[in-house]
């Protein structure tokens, strides 16, 4: 399994970024995928889902303001980000799981990506 995070960037406070996350060694549709994030310091958390059902689910802290997708024909999970603020500085990663990937718990997912850095200022 292969997770590969790109799209990461340093931009001003307002600005908008789309992550991308791309999987591999694995049947991508039948995974729920998820958006995690850790900045210096803090632990990592969860901040978008889109589970196999095709329910998605943000933390309070981004909802509104971020997007979670996926495209099963490009095994590919996305992150629309706007309105960013300095708050949202952080190494974003993506998760996938089949069984236990439902919400936003670190626990609960299997692969991890390596991350791409978002930098908000």
């Amino acid at each position: 399994v292969q997770l590969v995070e790109s799209g990461g960037d340093s931009v001003q406070t307002g600005g908008s970024l789309r992550l991308s996350c791309v999987a591999s060694g694995y049947t991508f549709n039948e995974h729920c995928m998820a958006w995690f994030r850790q900045a210096p310091g803090k632990e990592r958390e969860g901040v978008a889902n889109f589970d196999r059902a095709g329910d998605t689910t943000y933390a309070d802290s981004v909802e509104g303001r971020f997007t979670v997708s996926r495209d099963n024909a490009k095994n590919t999970l996305y992150l629309e980000m706007s309105s960013l603020k300095p708050e949202d500085t952080a190494m974003y990663y993506c998760a996938a799981d089949r069984v236990r990937g439902f919400g936003l718990e670190v626990g609960a997912f299997t692969h991890w990506g390596q991350g791409t850095q978002v930098t908000v200022s």
